[in-house]
């Protein structure tokens, strides 16, 4: 998978941000102001969040993913995007993100978000 598809797959996710509020390689992905993904743009990785049972077991058995570099590696992986041989894949582990973030949005704002846009 190349950065622009990875963008493009976030963006176009209901209620999606995009913002470099650390720095200017780093492209944060956001829902309702909640972070769901990071992608460094020099080293072609992303940081996902996943839920805490699934983290070994991603990582096992994919030697494109490794523990969330620079995150909490409890809740995040890190993804060598380039190195996964199925954008398929990397499209799941990005929604999979999405929604572990919205299921635990405020019940107000995930109602905000179902809602058609105008």
């Amino acid at each position: 998978m190349n950065i622009e598809n990875f963008r493009q797959y976030c963006i176009d996710l209901k209620g999606t941000t995009e913002s470099f509020p650390f720095d200017q390689t780093t492209l944060v992905f956001k829902v309702m102001d909640k972070m769901y993904a990071l992608l460094d743009l020099e080293d072609k990785k992303a940081n996902l969040k996943v839920l805490p049972d699934n983290i070994f077991d991603l990582i096992d058995r994919n030697a494109f993913v490794f523990p969330g570099y620079h995150m909490n590696k409890k809740h995040w992986i890190t993804v060598d995007i380039e190195q996964a041989p199925n954008v398929e894949f990397i499209n799941q582990l990005i929604y999979n993100s999405y929604k572990l973030v919205v299921s635990r949005l405020p019940k107000k704002k995930q109602i905000e978000l179902a809602q058609p846009f105008d």
